[in-house]
C-alpha cells in the first residue's frame, strides 16, 4: 500500500505517520511506501518515508507525489483559520488550489487505470459557523462564517463530486477541536484549550479566554488518528452519499474540562485556574451546543469516551 499524507509534519499529520509506521512495525499495517508531503520537515522526521518539501499549491509538486499510484490518501494540509482570515490570498490558493491539485492528481491516476485512491480529507466544524442551532446533528445545514470553513465546505463539495464520478473513493471528516497542540504559533484560535490541558497538567498558573461555561467540543489526537484511519477503511456503503461526516466528539464546558484536569493531575488544579472572557474568543469557541452523529455512530466512529481519558490522552507522546 502506497499512503500519502500531506500537512505531514503539522500536530496531527505526526501523530498520524507515528501511527502508520508504528502499526507497519508491529504487523498490524501494510505499508509499502509511504509519501509525505508538507512546506518543510523537523529534523527529527522518519528516514522511512519519502519527504516532498514544499506547498500542496505547487501543482507539478502534488504530481510527482503521484509517480507512483497512490491507495490512500490523508489530506491534513491547511492554513488554518486566523491565519485564513488574514491572509486571503495564500489560503485560497492552499486551502483551494491545492486541494484541487490534489484531487485532480488523483483523477488522473483513475483515468490511467493504475487505481481509485481513498480519499480522506481533513474538514472541519468551521463549517457550520455561528450561531448554532440548539442542537446540531447530521442535518443541520452547513453556515461557515470564515474563509477557513467556506474552504473547507467547498473542497468537501469537491471530494463528493469526484467520488460521485468514481475518480476517488472520498470522505470528508469535520474535525472538532484537535488537543493537545504543541505549544507554537499556528494561527489557531483555538489553541488556548490546548495550553490549558497542558499548562495545568505541568503546575503552571493559566488565565482562560473564556468564562467556566463557556460549551465546546473536542477530541484528543490519539482519537482523531483512530478515526482517520477508519476513515480510510471504512466500506464505502456505510457513508451518506455526501461523503462529510460530523465526528462523534464530546461537548463539554471549560469549567468541567478543568475539573477533568484536577482529577487525572491533582486537585491543585483549581487554584492555578484564573477565567478572563474574551468576547470573540467565547463566541467562537464558548456556545457549542449538544451534538448527535448517528452517520458517524454507525459506520464505527467514535470519540474518546469521557474527559478525563480526553486529558490523559491529549498529552500522550506520539
Amino acid at each position: 500500500m502506497h499512503v500519502l499524507v500531506t500537512g505531514a509534519a503539522g500536530f496531527v499529520g505526526q501523530a498520524l505517520v507515528a501511527r502508520l509506521l508504528r502499526d507497519h512495525d508491529d504487523g498490524h499495517r501494510s505499508l509499502q511506501a509511504l509519501t509525505l508531503l508538507d512546506v518543510g520537515f523537523p529534523a527529527s522526521t522518519t528516514g522511512a518515508a519519502r519527504q516532498l518539501a514544499g506547498s500542496i499549491a505547487d501543482a507539478g509538486l502534488v504530481r510527482q507525489a503521484f509517480e507512483r499510484p497512490v491507495d490512500r490518501v490523508f489530506h491534513l494540509a491547511s492554513i488554518p483559520g486566523g491565519t485564513a482570515e488574514q491572509e486571503y490570498e495564500l489560503a485560497r490558493d492552499v486551502n483551494l488550489g491545492g486541494t484541487q491539485h490534489l484531487l485532480e492528481a488523483a483523477r488522473a491516476q483513475a483515468l490511467r487505470g493504475e487505481g481509485v485512491a481513498r480519499f480522506v480529507f481533513a474538514s472541519s466544524i468551521a463549517v457550520y459557523g455561528s450561531p448554532l442551532p440548539a442542537l446540531v446533528d447530521d442535518g443541520t445545514a452547513p453556515n461557515p462564517q470564515m474563509s477557513y470553513g467556506a474552504q473547507k465546505l467547498m473542497s468537501e463539495i469537491q471530494v463528493a463530486d469526484f467520488s460521485r464520478r468514481g475518480w476517488i473513493d472520498g470522505v470528508s471528516l469535520r474535525l472538532p477541536g484537535v488537543l493537545a497542540r504543541p505549544p507554537a504559533r499556528t494561527g489557531q484560535l483555538s489553541a488556548f484549550m490546548s495550553d490549558l490541558i497542558r499548562e495545568l497538567a505541568a503546575g503552571r498558573s493559566f488565565t482562560c479566554p473564556t468564562s467556566p461555561q463557556a460549551a465546546t467540543w473536542a477530541s484528543s489526537v490519539p482519537n482523531v488518528v483512530d478515526n482517520l484511519l477508519h476513515a480510510a477503511e471504512v466500506a464505502a456503503g456505510c457513508l451518506p452519499p455526501r461523503r462529510s461526516l460530523l465526528l462523534p466528539t464530546l461537548h463539554f464546558t471549560m469549567g468541567e474540562l478543568v475539573h477533568a484536569v484536577a482529577a487525572v493531575h491533582g486537585a491543585q488544579v483549581h487554584e492555578l485556574v484564573r477565567w478572563a472572557p474574551q468576547e470573540r474568543i467565547e463566541a467562537l469557541f464558548g456556545c457549542f451546543p449538544p451534538l448527535r452523529t448517528p452517520a458517524a455512530d454507525a459506520a464505527g466512529f467514535r470519540h474518546d469516551g469521557d474527559l478525563p481519558t480526553l486529558v490523559r490522552r491529549a498529552l500522550q507522546p506520539l
